[in-house]
């Protein structure tokens, strides 16, 4: 029998032997599987993507983010084929499901934070201290949305998670929902980190509603030159306080500071350049692609979900507002070239450094010589911290 005669007789089913047919093949493919749900979340990646490229939000995330939803929402038979992250046949894990390991046990948050830290320059923060109450004013919206999620019937250690995204830190957010609500942690990573890329679309409308012309025009002074030994001790005299306030964020914190040390100690250069470079990308890559393949449509379209991302917007608006509101507060008390500019109160979100390059466009809007965007990296940075430590608060607390 012919090469040719012996695959049309395997094709039609005719030869013994069990033999997949071709109409049991065509039953298996992602045609016939394909389900609205399906169609709903290819359609919200192939969003992020367009977003990421098009507009340049957060094409780092969004990017990986995006194609993840591709690759987690393709129809498939999962009990041919292990390929989706919760999918286990015969005891082995599918790969999506080892990449997600990463996610769902708390290892890639930390690795990112020591990346972010390796990064950092606290210069600002460390010129005008006081810049630093921003940062712990922005995270307002993080504890007003906890207490929003339990009028919505989520359960505190849920609520205390869905709160977090108020911070706008991606890693955060992804740290406190694996370890208090592994279940909603899908749903939590996707609101923080479209939150975080829809930064230049969210803030600036709050911040003009809540400032005047006079105070946009605000011009603040040159901040001061710091020392070298200021920025060696920093990291350590930081970590080593709020270590004491919140133990619950020492993995995070002590992962920010340790990469903010190899930094500027100058004699671990090569090390700070891997956490920054390459270790930082490959964590990015694989946390972002491993986020976007765990939205499978039949576990992600959930009311939860819908819940989730309404409330993750709220939160979002009100610590944007939290920042600029106390910034008009503390200029009550301040006078002449010492006034704050209100608008760098909303970079005291850590979505690092969109929403400080967003204070910097909405002060050129006002007045085009105005550079804020120096002063904004100051609430900038402490909102890292103020983020890290409520999620260390809050898993103290909470997770009982």
């Amino acid at each position: 029998m012919s090469p040719v005669s012996r695959m049309l007789l395997f094709l039609t089913g005719s030869q013994g032997g069990g033999s997949l047919d071709l109409i049991s093949y065509l039953e298996n493919t992602g045609f016939l599987l394909l389900e609205p749900g399906n169609v709903v979340m290819i359609l919200i990646g192939l969003a992020m993507i367009y977003l990421a490229i098009r507009k340049d939000y957060e094409p780092l995330l969004l990017v990986p983010i995006g194609f993840g939803i591709l690759a987690g929402n393709m129809p498939y038979n999962p009990a041919l084929m292990p390929i989706g992250y919760l999918d286990v046949l015969g005891g082995q894990q599918s790969v999506f499901r080892m990449f997600y390991f990463g996610v769902s046990s708390g290892l890639f948050p930390p690795l990112i934070f020591l990346g972010i830290g390796a990064m950092t320059d606290f210069s600002a923060l460390l010129s005008n201290p006081k810049l630093l109450l921003l940062g712990a004013a922005a995270q307002l919206g993080i504890f007003v949305t906890l207490i929003g999620s339990l009028y919505l019937g989520f359960d505190m250690r849920q609520a205390a998670s869905i709160g977090i995204i108020g911070g706008a830190d991606g890693p955060t957010a992804i740290f406190l929902a694996s370890q208090l609500a592994p279940g909603l942690l899908g749903a939590i990573a996707i609101a923080a980190y479209s939150y975080m890329g829809l930064v230049p679309v969210i803030q600036p409308p709050i911040m003009r509603l809540l400032t005047t012309k006079e105070e946009r025009l605000i011009r603040m002074k040159p901040a001061r030159k710091v020392g070298q030994t200021e920025k060696i001790l920093f990291p350590v005299v930081a970590f080593i306080v709020t270590a004491f306030i919140a133990p619950g964020a020492i993995t995070l914190l002590g992962m920010l500071f340790f990469g903010n040390l190899l930094k500027e100690s100058g004699v671990t250069r090569r090390l700070a350049d891997s956490a920054q470079g390459a270790l930082n990308n490959i964590v990015v890559i694989i946390l972002g692609f491993s986020v976007g393949t765990s939205t499978q449509a039949r576990y992600f379209l959930t009311v939860d979900s819908i819940k989730i991302f309404a409330l993750g917007a709220f939160s979002f608006a009100i610590a944007t507002a939290g920042g600029v509101l106390f910034a008009k507060f503390m200029n009550l008390f301040l006078k002449g070239d010492n006034k704050i500019n209100p608008l760098i109160g909303a970079a005291g979100v850590s979505a690092v450094p969109d929403s400080a390059r967003v204070a910097e466009m909405e002060g050129r809007r006002s007045d085009p010589k105005n550079h804020l965007l120096m002063h904004a990296m100051a609430p900038n940075v402490a909102g890292v911290i103020g983020s890290a430590i409520a999620a260390g608060v809050l898993l103290s607390v909470v997770g009982k």
